[in-house]
C-alpha cells in the first residue's frame, strides 16, 4: 500500500498506481489502439526527412534506384505492452515499437520497404514549469530488412534523425496536448 502525504493546506493530490497504468497500456495495446499511419502529407513541411523514396535514399540507396521518387508510409505500432514502473525520484516508461515503412506504388499498392523496431526508455520526473511538461528521453533501435536486401545500413544516422525528429515535434505536440493554456 502507498502512502500518501498529508495536507498541510489546500492542495490537490493525485496518485496513479504502477497497475493502474500498466493495466491501461495492456487495455490499449490488445485493443490494438497503439498503431498510427503516417503519410507525408501528415509531416509538418519543415521535418528534415520527408515520405519518399528520394528522401530515404540516403539511409538505403536501392529504394531510390527500384522506387524512383515514389511516395512511402510508415506505419508506427506497439510489438509489446508499454510498461510504466515509479519511483519516489521519476518516472520510468519503456516502449517497444516498430515502424514498417512501405513505397506506395502508382495503383496504390503498398511494397515493405524495411522495418525499424524502436525501444525507447523514457525516463522523466515529472515537474510542469510554466505550463509546460519535462522529461527525458532515450531510445535505442536496430532494423530488420524484410525484403531481402540490405536495407538502411546507416541505422545510426536513420536513429540520430528519430531522436531529432522527437524532440523538434514530438516534444512540443506532447506539451502541447498536456498543457495547452501558456500560464500568464
Amino acid at each position: 500500500p502507498t502512502v500518501l502525504p498529508m495536507a498541510h493546506e489546500p492542495m490537490l493530490l493525485l496518485a496513479v498506481t504502477e497497475f493502474v497504468a500498466n493495466s491501461a497500456a495492456f487495455t490499449y495495446f490488445t485493443a490494438g489502439a497503439l498503431r498510427r499511419n503516417i503519410s507525408s502529407s501528415m509531416l509538418p513541411r519543415r521535418f528534415p526527412l520527408q515520405l519518399k523514396t528520394k528522401s530515404m535514399g540516403v539511409f538505403a540507396p536501392q529504394l531510390q534506384e527500384r522506387y524512383p521518387d515514389r511516395p512511402m508510409e510508415l506505419q508506427l505500432s506497439a510489438r509489446q505492452q508499454p510498461l510504466l514502473s515509479c519511483h519516489p525520484d521519476a518516472l520510468h516508461g519503456t516502449l517497444f515499437g516498430s515502424a514498417e515503412a512501405f513505397v506506395v506504388l502508382p495503383n496504390a499498392t503498398r511494397v515493405p520497404a524495411f522495418l525499424l523496431n524502436i525501444d525507447a526508455n523514457v525516463t522523466g520526473m515529472p515537474t510542469i514549469t510554466r505550463n509546460r511538461l519535462g522529461a527525458s528521453v532515450h531510445l535505442t533501435g536496430c532494423v530488420h530488412p524484410p525484403c531481402g536486401w540490405a536495407a538502411c545500413p546507416q541505422v545510426k544516422r536513420l536513429e540520430t534523425l528519430l531522436k531529432f525528429g522527437l524532440w523538434l515535434f514530438g516534444v512540443p505536440w506532447a506539451n502541447s496536448e498536456c498543457c495547452p493554456h501558456p500560464a500568464p
